[in-house]
């Protein structure tokens, strides 16, 4: 049995996205997009056995946009798992991304974080849901909105990725899209007999927010059923005036955001917030392949010196003792022989550079060990983000 691990070749594709299809129980046509650079897969005796993708990606990482490889399309058939395929390939993956030089953390949405933990990996975001009648959508308390919403086509698609990209500058998470992953997401057509809709509020001449969402009709008892797509908003009237667009909906019988950022405010606006049956679960898993080029990236609020051991099965040149030196104005990184304040493991080195805990919470989860105390209230401080991490694209 001989095994190889590379890239598949453009005359293998249709294979690629059979196997991803049947491991991943979606439609070959979801994996139409991948393109042969981008692949590694396995290989047993000539047959593509395991698949596994890479987008070459920029997430916002604290308000910073750094290069990230997004994984995607991971599947084996039934015949061939349990014999480390996806081990070697991930193993593969990590040694080309150190070599290279260009992206120091992947991330991925996972089937099961069970498979990918095993790697390193850690749940670095959360991700919400809400589904609401619209009859709930009443405040606790009142805010004029000043401004006004309008229909938006097709030739004003700029006006939306300009309120994106101001949305997205200061989060953790948050992808550049390209135009194919606004057609691709948040713009795709709408399923058979629904209709896709693009709101915008403004404020005299000032575009503040929009909010896209599909209708999809349903005989009764099931009632008709609006989806939110994507939620973008510049001020606290922008976020307000979007939800009082949807609550006189009175033909629809349940509002369902099936991605909603963890720190949304909606639960702390309404006058029962119980009515959002908010559901929670994980999101984002983020691997930090090189500590050296990954922390530096991103922006610290704050002067700091932070001093740590690493420790990382998988990606050994992460091992051993590093100085971290922060600043709003940049940092730096460099191996150091002084005694560390903490000792983390690679996958929680990830939660606390996203944000997704301080040092101080996973110290008492035991996900770290503390060497000084007197060190959390500084890793605290440095590492927080601005905003919770969130991804609100699908890749």
């Amino acid at each position: 049995m001989a095994v190889e691990i590379r890239p598949a070749r453009e005359e293998e594709m249709d294979e690629f996205r059979r196997v991803a299809s049947t491991a991943l129980v979606m439609k070959p046509s979801a994996f139409d997009a991948m393109r042969p650079e981008f692949t590694l897969c396995a290989f047993e005796d000539g047959k593509l056995a395991t698949s596994y993708g890479a987008w070459p990606l920029v997430m916002r990482f604290n308000g910073e946009g750094v290069p990230v490889a997004g994984v995607t399309s991971v599947g084996t058939l039934p015949i061939y798992r349990r014999r480390g395929y996806l081990r070697q390939i991930t193993t593969t993956h990590f040694q080309l991304m150190h070599q290279q030089g260009e992206r120091a953390i992947a991330i991925l949405y996972a089937s099961w974080a069970a498979i990918y933990q095993r790697y390193g990996y850690a749940v670095v975001s959360t991700q919400n849901s809400y589904d609401i009648e619209p009859r709930y959508l009443e405040f606790s308390f009142d805010q004029p909105v000043a401004g006004s919403l309008r229909q938006v086509g097709d030739d004003e698609f700029p006006l939306l990725v300009d309120l994106y990209r101001k949305f997205r500058a200061e989060q953790t998470g948050y992808v550049h899209r390209g135009r194919p992953m606004w057609d691709a997401g948040v713009l795709a057509p709408p399923p058979a007999g629904g209709q896709l809709h693009r709101v915008i509020y403004h404020e005299g001449d000032e575009p503040l927010g929009y909010v896209i969402y599909t209708v999809q009709p349903a005989a009764p008892p099931a009632g008709n059923r609006l989806a939110i797509r994507d939620l973008v908003w510049l001020s606290a009237s922008a976020y307000r005036a979007i939800w009082n667009h949807f609550a006189p909906m009175d033909q629809i019988a349940s509002i369902v955001w099936g991605r909603v950022p963890p720190d949304d405010p909606l639960p702390h606006l309404l006058l029962e917030p119980r009515m959002l049956h908010t559901t929670s679960r994980d999101g984002l898993l983020g691997r930090i392949v090189d500590v050296d080029r990954a922390l530096p990236r991103r922006r610290y609020s704050q002067e700091a010196t932070l001093i740590f051991e690493v420790t990382d099965d998988l990606c050994p040149w992460n091992n051993g003792r590093w100085k971290l030196e922060t600043s709003p104005e940049g940092s730096f990184i460099a191996r150091t022989g002084e005694e560390p304040q903490l000792v983390i493991p690679i996958s929680t080195l990830a939660m606390l550079a996203f944000g997704q805990l301080s040092a101080s919470e996973a110290a008492r989860m035991g996900r770290l060990e503390v060497c000084q105390e007197k060190a959390l209230p500084l890793w605290d401080a440095a590492m927080r983000t601005k905003h919770r991490p969130f991804c609100a694209d699908f890749f």
